[in-house]
């Protein structure tokens, strides 16, 4: 099974950019499809965005214009962008892998999940 491991999370200001970044291991990145979630204490884990294998890319609307995910398959890593961040914003991040061609926006649609990062975002 692939494993996954995210890292870049942190405490920044409003308005401020953080780059997550979320590496494979065990089997190759190019296998799957690559979301992003999200989620607040006390609240349902929520999609963020989305890339498929051909690199076509989904955003939760309160996210799109402002983040931006992307892959490098040579570096079995995928990557979520995080501009102009505000304190909604603030949640544990977790990056998943799905076996799906097209980009799923449903938990249940992947297999494989990270273990999170936190995004803290102060006014």
């Amino acid at each position: 099974q692939v494993h996954l491991v995210e890292s870049g999370g942190g405490l920044v200001q409003a308005g401020a950019s953080l780059r997550l970044s979320c590496v494979a291991s065990r089997r190759p990145l190019n296998y799957y499809t690559m979301g992003w979630f999200r989620q607040a204490p006390g609240q349902e884990r929520e999609f963020v965005a989305g890339i498929s294998r051909g690199a076509s890319t989904h955003y939760a609307d309160s996210v799109k214009g402002r983040f931006i995910i992307s892959r490098d398959n040579a570096k079995n890593t995928a990557y979520l962008q995080m501009n102009s961040l505000k304190p909604e914003d603030t949640a544990v991040y977790s990056c998943a892998a799905s076996t799906g061609i097209a980009v799923p926006t449903k938990t249940s649609s992947y297999n494989y999940w990270g273990q999170g990062t936190q995004v803290t975002v102060s006014s």
